[in-house]
């Protein structure tokens, strides 16, 4: 009796092994299809940096609301291929609502995000890091939530995840908050940005610094020139293919910046562009706060006018046209069922998942 209780034991054993080196495969399997979400400046390169990295040779389209494409690599010979979705938000804040429809609960464990940011608009920089990143975190954390209400060892592998590019002995580990995803910042068109001034360009270099490093992202500055598409394509591939992370570092504010994520530091960054008084005079709670305001300082932001009517001149009385001004309403009216389908879709596959 005794030997026949032990083997129930060992045989239970085991098969708590067995499942869980299947839940392992099930994982390495999923691996092979990942998520990029590309979010950012209206025309800021978004579509560009999406066919360079799937090598597709066409001129890109504005991209109007969300859309959807996905790309193909193979590991090896005689290897099955790995697939990566690409998402990309269109019309820069105005259709933020949408945040919400790729990510779910089902490949939130395989999903990356890029913040494209245009470096030649400096005065939008600050607005369009504000807006985008916290909407597009507080649907992670949502989900991230969800499932720890029904798997918590899943929940905190995701918030692991994003703590493996800094090493237990960085000195900025109490210090930062980690995006919840996978997170990369590009700066584009840096072929406009390298004829500012040099100050300007150290103000922004530092700050986009900060802000990439205090969210755990890595950041990187790219324009048409070959061999910023390389570097472009390799940080890019990772998130997607899962392919080798780059190994170059480049700082200095008169280059383009690659800092993959966890290789900077507060102390190299150094403090914000302004002098001891003007620090003393700032009074704000958070560092994030004071890089925000001598940020704005060296570049105040557009007036909210200003960018509703650069946004949107369609509104604008003197182009009305009544034929097409009826259309545009039934285009927008078609947009906001969309996106009310969309997220009760949403809604549904995530109760679906957790029943």
């Amino acid at each position: 009796m005794p030997r026949s209780s032990n083997n129930l034991w060992e045989l239970a054993v085991a098969e708590v092994q067995r499942k869980e080196n299947s839940e392992d495969d099930t994982e390495a399997s999923a691996d092979s299809e990942r998520s990029v979400f590309f979010i950012g400046n209206k025309n800021g390169g978004k579509t560009t940096i999406i066919l360079r990295c799937i090598d597709r040779d066409e001129a890109p389209k504005p991209t109007l609301a969300l859309e959807y494409t996905f790309g193909r690599r193979a590991k090896g010979h005689n290897t099955p291929k790995d697939i990566a979705h690409f998402w990309e938000l269109g019309g820069g804040l105005s259709l933020m609502d949408l945040i919400n429809i790729p990510i779910s609960i089902e490949n939130i464990r395989t999903f990356s995000i890029v913040l494209v940011l245009d470096l030649s608009k400096p005065s939008e920089l600050w607005h369009t890091i504000e807006k985008l990143l916290p909407v597009t975190k507080n649907h992670v954390d949502t989900i991230i939530a969800d499932i720890g209400k029904s798997n918590s060892k899943a929940a905190n592998q995701i918030v692991k995840n994003v703590w493996r590019s800094f090493p237990n002995n960085h000195p900025d580990r109490e210090l930062i908050n980690p995006f919840p995803l996978p997170l990369l910042i590009i700066g584009s068109k840096y072929d406009l940005f390298q004829d500012f001034e040099s100050e300007r360009r150290k103000v922004i270099c530092k700050t986009l610094r900060f802000v990439s490093h205090f969210y755990g992202a890595s950041l990187l500055f790219t324009s048409k020139s070959e061999t910023h598409k390389g570097v472009m394509r390799l940080f890019v591939n990772h998130l997607a293919f899962g392919q080798d992370k780059s190994k170059l570092v480049s700082v200095d504010h008169n280059k383009p910046l690659v800092i993959p994520a966890g290789t900077d530091s507060f102390s190299q960054i150094g403090s914000p562009p302004a002098s001891d008084s003007d620090l003393r005079q700032i009074h704000v709670r958070t560092p994030m706060e004071l890089w925000k305001k001598i940020f704005e300082r060296h570049f105040p932001p557009m007036k909210t006018d200003d960018v509703k009517d650069v946004k949107d001149p369609a509104k604008d009385p003197q182009y009305a046209e009544r034929d097409v001004d009826a259309m545009r309403t039934q285009k927008d009216q078609e947009l906001e069922q969309y996106k009310r389908n969309a997220d009760k879709s949403w809604k549904a596959m995530s109760l679906g998942s957790q029943t």
